[in-house]
């Protein structure tokens, strides 16, 4: 078995050969040191150990006396053949040359196993770009600072969840046609092993892909209110905002206020987001601002003058949000309405005015004057014969 582990020195029956003379192992992991000895016959093993860094013409120590290696090393082998050892959780401290020493009970029967096994650890470190446009395919690399002595079989996770969909080829992650639920923290390990390399973020970059506004108070605005309209965008980078009203640019940011809103607010809003990689127009919403009735005004069908008998009809129109569909219609000096409704038969003189209400408030109107004129009759009266003639009188009355 000794001729099949060549990595040592021999001597006239002295021999110590190890299966690896580089180990390379990965941090927090179990090292196995395989290693035979042969003697000459006539001597007989009183000690065995294994010591590192060992200096000619030096008395070498024992590492199962040293406190940073006793309970973490293992002697697998025996006082015949095998000097196999066995080191558990591996650091970048332990990263030094081992040689198994053995001493017989005649003083020319000590050896030392040159040049023994260097061993050196590594931690496993995630390669990937900072960021990757999606769409795009990504490749991440699980990197070691040595080739690792026992063959490796690499796990990926993201966000500390492994990757139940297995991509990857040897000690990289394929991510194809990159989607932005890839975007996160990728960290890998070795099967069998609980080190987990620290993760590499993965910023996945892409356009706006939708906007949305959303309109504070939520209810019925009311003129003068203050309102605020804010545009949430999924985009990354994150998106510029520019605010249109109709089709006219009026503001910019991902807030745009309103304050004392009127209805000259009352239209179309929308936002628009936009990055390096594309735009996107939020749906319109509609302000719609209600308000009490206002620029209430009379109009009269026909003239203001009328002959009695007759009548005159008053319209009455308001500007309000809603439409007023209340009228009260009032004679001035007279404390109670003289009729209802939007239009009004006037029969007597006056000053009249009306009122329109919606649930928002009331507006009176200007008064209005309407004049009634009493009727021209011409009466014909018989009155006998004065001094021998016959005599007409005729009488011109008006009221």
């Amino acid at each position: 078995m000794g001729k099949s582990w060549p990595n040592g020195v021999s001597s006239a029956g002295w021999a110590v050969s190890y299966r690896h003379s580089h180990i390379c192992a990965l941090k927090n992991s179990s090292v196995t040191m395989s290693c035979t000895y042969t003697y000459p016959t006539g001597y007989k093993i009183m000690k065995v150990f294994w010591t590192k860094n060992p200096v000619k013409g030096e008395e070498s120590p024992d590492l199962s006396e040293d406190p940073e290696y006793s309970q973490r090393l293992q002697y697998l082998g025996d006082k015949q053949q095998n000097c196999t050892i066995r080191l558990s959780h591996v650091t970048q401290k332990d990263e030094h040359k081992y040689c198994f020493r053995f001493i017989t009970d005649k003083p020319d029967g000590k050896w030392i196993g040159y040049p023994g096994v260097n061993l050196t650890v590594t931690d496993l470190q995630v390669e990937a770009p900072e960021r990757v446009t999606e769409g795009h395919n990504v490749s991440l690399t699980c990197k070691s600072s040595c080739t690792l002595t026992d063959r490796a079989t690499f796990i990926w996770y993201r966000n500390s969840q492994p990757l139940t969909e297995r991509r990857d080829r040897n000690n990289q992650l394929l991510l194809q046609s990159v989607r932005r639920e890839d975007a996160g923290r990728y960290s890998c390990a070795l099967h069998g092993h609980s080190y987990i390399s620290p993760a590499a973020h993965l910023n996945v970059t892409y356009p706006p892909k939708g906007a949305f506004v959303a309109v504070s108070p939520s209810g019925v605005i009311v003129e003068g209110d203050s309102v605020t309209l804010s545009c949430s965008s999924d985009s990354n980078p994150p998106a510029e905002i520019s605010w249109f009203k109709g089709g006219t640019f009026v503001g910019s940011g991902r807030i745009y206020n309103i304050s004392k809103i009127s209805s000259d607010h009352s239209e179309q809003y929308k936002c628009r987001s936009i990055n390096k990689h594309g735009e996107k127009d939020s749906d319109a919403v509609t302000l719609n601002v209600v308000y009490p009735p206002r620029n209430v005004s009379v109009s009269i069908t026909g003239s203001g003058v009328i002959v009695e008998g007759d009548s005159v009809t008053l319209s009455c129109s308001s500007d309000s949000n809603p439409p007023a569909l209340i009228f009260s219609w009032f004679k001035e000096n007279q404390s109670s309405a003289v009729g209802s409704g939007q239009s009004f038969s006037a029969l007597q003189s006056g000053r009249f005015y009306c009122e329109a209400h919606n649930q928002h408030g009331s507006q009176r109107s200007d008064a209005v004057t309407v004049i009634v004129k009493g009727r021209l009759v011409i009466l014909y009266i018989s009155a006998g014969v004065v001094c021998g003639a016959a005599v007409i009188i005729t009488i011109l009355l008006i009221w």
